[in-house]
């Protein structure tokens, strides 16, 4: 590291007259690495200068160039850099004209960071601004589509253009705030030390892209619209006009050929007035053109003139030449919520075999009225979507069909990922004439990481258009795709849409099915007296249609509360009286996951041996079965017994088979829970390295798919870890999140375990003291109330009591209330 960026690091910290301690609680970073970065022993990420120079109240541009050396090494040349990023589409081809505006925008841009191109539809904004930032001298390139004007599509909020933006970045998920105002403070940290161009494309007005401007630094912004942005101050505007007659001519001749069109001038100057000049008519009617060997310009003219002699003429016109069935396929497209497609979708909206439908949708690309920006993958142009839009296409029918193919492809998919649990059946008014291969789970999975933006626009499309069934079916078939990536707080509001949908059919078995999975949502997102609610519902309605499975299954669901909680002399009960009305043989499998499920309860209480005998018992079951779910839940039972035993070897052979089998079934939740697990029986045989390996490598991953409720599991048992590896700081700052997580979601043994973490470092960091006593009162203070057991094992005392696990937070006190009510009546 540079020693000159040390000595001016220990500067700032010397004039900030704060102790090592204070700087370290004030820039959440460890004093150890600290002090190696004040020792000039390593280099810290720009993140950490920025956040010394911040709470110092200094400015760190200062120190980029110092940092950028040190980072570099002394044995580096100067120009060598890291490969930028680029997020821009790719530049037009063949990109005419716009010279004036070319050179006054990036005049604007070396004078202003930010700069406001503004212009009708169709004007040639973006490809202008992509042209120009595809040039501008930068670091980093970015782009997002804003969908200000996007026709049957509402605008990206800016919160989530800011996620977007972050993201690309290579901002970790968990480190993006929820909200609004802390994601544009970080958007502007993150670009302060870099030289980035930005590019917000079709913004809706000022207040839409107000949040996404940079604060100090470098980068600059380009910003396009339909509207001029006035209230946005200090920002340089550019109102794009029709190409000049010049431009228009020039674009015209590149894109259809200029031997071609050079031989009829007169021609070629009516093309292009009828096009009005614009670049987006130009281009398309010069494609038609191209892929129309025996016309001549002067046919091209007079086609425009069979139009409508107005801007759209050649877009008009287009359609025109196109076959009816190619007609109707651009039509359809045009109903598509979502920003793009593939053959599938389109064969769906027009009832069509797939043979048909790759010959129509190349005709359209060739015509340019629709772009491949991927091979096999479709968008459309939003001048060109509205056309579409007005074409008397039937919009609901086309709707139901594309809903219908995504239902019958999600259920598809859940069953895959299932791996043959239970699944009702979807029920379709329109199957699709062809949809991929899903069977496999990893081409599922692939497929649902794929589509899921454009089924979840699908979704609240048919939310707004009130087709009640197709509501219900995505909302409970996408129950597993939430449950394996994250996200389940966008399930939930699904869920609560499909919900009335339900009540309005009148369908008593949705209902319940939707009121469980609701409930089990709200558990994730922290909601236990909603989620007692949702269960006790789900169980009168399955009672109410005879349907014994249904209503054991929310009975479990209420002792699972019951543990998240820590109540598990409670929950065992509970749990107890689901197994009995198990006892049919057609129950054998549901009744070996109600025991495995008991077993979390078990731990808890420190009854180890009762817990492997179970275990053993429905891992058996699970693998007669096939059974990967049930399997993964036996596996982390016996290792969590094995390791309250004190047989980490055993613990950590069943640990790594259950990583395994998650990893094989793409569940990164899980794959997170057992790399944690693994970790503490590493920690436990003295693997102190391949334990903080795993749980870093846990860590990564709660990042990325930013579920609170998984973190909350990771926390203690990654600070006890850090504790025994001597990393004193990180220990209590890992469990004082735990802590901020479980008072936050009422989970109180999780709370227990927090408080004896942060005890057992300060005990080492600070003996004695009076805040160290507190916390370990406070955790004695909940085991009693619990009647939780306390291992002797674990570093420095700081063992946690049962296991780290699945247990899903909830608020503590109605939810309380609400389940005593409930089981008391049961």
């Amino acid at each position: 590291m540079s020693a000159d960026l040390a000595e001016r690091l220990r500067e700032l910290w010397r004039l900030s007259g704060r102790s090592l301690r204070d700087l370290e609680r004030a820039t959440r970073t460890s004093n150890s690495s600290l002090s190696r970065y004040f020792a000039g022993k390593s280099i810290p990420p720009w993140s950490v200068v920025v956040e010394l120079c911040r709470v110092t109240g200094h400015d760190p541009r200062p120190l980029r160039h110092l940092w950028e050396r040190g980072r570099r090494g002394p044995h580096e040349p100067a120009g060598q850099q890291a490969q930028p990023r680029n997020f821009l589409p790719s530049d037009a081809t063949g990109f005419t004209g716009r010279g004036a505006e070319k050179a006054a925008l990036l005049a604007a841009l070396a004078q202003a960071r930010v700069v406001a191109v503004d212009g009708m539809g169709g004007v040639g904004k973006t490809a202008l601004a992509v042209h120009v930032a595809h040039q501008v001298d930068c670091d980093t390139r970015l782009y997002i589509d804003l969908h200000g004007f996007t026709p049957g599509r509402e605008p990206v909020r800016s919160e989530e253009a800011l996620r977007i933006l972050l993201t690309a970045l290579e901002v970790p998920a968990g480190r993006i705030p929820d909200s609004g105002e802390e994601r544009a403070a970080l958007w502007r940290a993150e670009l302060a030390p870099r030289r980035a161009v930005v590019l917000l494309d079709n913004a809706a007005d000022a207040d839409h892209v107000r949040p996404l401007l940079p604060g100090a630094g470098e980068s600059a912004v380009i910003v396009t619209s339909r509207r001029r942005l006035v209230d946005l101050d200090e920002v340089s505007p550019i109102s794009l006009d029709a190409m000049s007659t010049a431009e228009a001519t020039d674009l015209f001749a590149a894109v259809a050929g200029a031997d071609r069109v050079g031989c009829e001038p007169a021609a070629t100057a009516a093309v292009v007035r009828l096009c009005g000049n614009l670049p987006l008519t130009v281009r398309v009617a010069a494609a038609r053109l191209r892929h129309r060997p025996t016309w001549t310009v002067a046919n091209l003219a007079e086609r425009l003139r069979d139009g409508d002699m107005g801007v759209p003429g050649a877009l008009e016109m287009s359609l025109r030449q196109l076959s009816p069935d190619e007609r109707r396929m651009f039509h359809l497209l045009g109903a598509v919520p979502g920003a793009d497609l593939d053959v599938y979708v389109a064969a769906a909206l027009g009832d069509l075999p797939l043979a048909e439908v790759w010959a129509r949708l190349d005709e359209l690309v060739d015509t340019n009225l629709i772009q491949e920006p991927k091979a096999g993958r479709y968008r459309m142009h939003d001048l060109l979507r509205r056309m579409a839009l007005t074409g008397g296409t039937d919009r609901d029918l086309a709707l139901a069909r594309l809903v219908d193919y995504y239902l019958v492809c999600t259920h598809t998919a859940a069953v895959a990922l299932a791996h043959g649990g239970r699944s009702d059946p979807v029920r379709v008014a329109h199957p699709p004439a062809a949809v991929p291969a899903l069977d496999d789970s990893d081409a599922a999975l692939a497929w649902l990481d794929t589509e899921v933006d454009n089924i979840l626009s699908t979704f609240d499309a048919v939310v707004a258009a009130g087709l009640d069934a197709a509501v219900c079916g995505l909302a409970i078939t996408f129950r597993v795709y939430f449950g394996r990536r994250g996200g389940i707080a966008r399930w939930k509001d699904m869920l609560a849409a499909a919900i009335p949908a339900a009540e309005r059919l009148g369908d008593r078995h949705s209902q319940a099915a939707l009121r469980h999975l609701h409930g089990v949502a709200a558990q994730w997102t922290g909601d236990l007296p909603e989620a007692v609610a949702d269960f006790e519902t789900s169980r009168r309605l399955t009672a109410e249609a005879g349907d014994v499975a249904g209503e054991n299954q929310a009975l479990r669901q209420l002792a699972n509360v019951l543990a998240d909680s820590g109540q598990f002399h409670r929950a065992v009960d509970v749990y107890r009286e689901a197994v009995a009305g198990l006892a049919e043989p057609q129950f054998a499998q549901s009744q070996a996951f109600a025991r495995a499920q008991m077993c979390e309860a078990l731990l808890w209480l420190g009854r180890a041996g009762e817990v492997a005998g179970i275990a053993r018992e429905t891992l058996a079951v699970a693998r007669a079965a096939g059974d990967p779910h049930l399997e993964t839940l036996s596996l982390r039972q016996l290792g969590m017994a094995a390791l309250m035993f004190g047989d980490t070897g055993q613990a950590v052979e069943h640990f790594r088979a259950g990583l395994a089998l998650s990893r094989a079934t793409g569940h990164r939740l899980r794959e997170a829970g057992y790399l944690t697990e693994l970790a503490v029986a590493e920690r436990e045989s003295g693997e102190m390295d391949l334990a903080l390996a795993h749980h870093r490598e846990a860590m990564d991953i709660l990042d990325e798919v930013d579920e609170p409720a998984w973190e909350l599991l990771a926390r203690n048992p990654h600070g006890e870890s850090l504790l025994a590896a001597g990393l004193v700081a990180e220990a209590e700052r890992s469990h004082r999140r735990a802590l901020e997580l479980a008072r936050a979601n009422g989970a109180r043994h999780i709370e227990a375990q927090a408080h004896r973490g942060i005890a057992a470092a300060l005990a080492v960091g600070e003996p004695g003291s009076a805040e160290g006593r507190r916390h370990a009162e406070a955790a004695e203070a909940i085991a009693a109330e619990l009647g939780i057991t306390w291992p002797s094992r674990g570093p420095a005392g700081a063992a946690h009591p049962g296991p780290p696990g699945r247990h899903r937070p909830g608020r503590q006190g109605v939810a309380d209330v609400a389940i005593a009510s409930h089981v008391a009546g049961a």
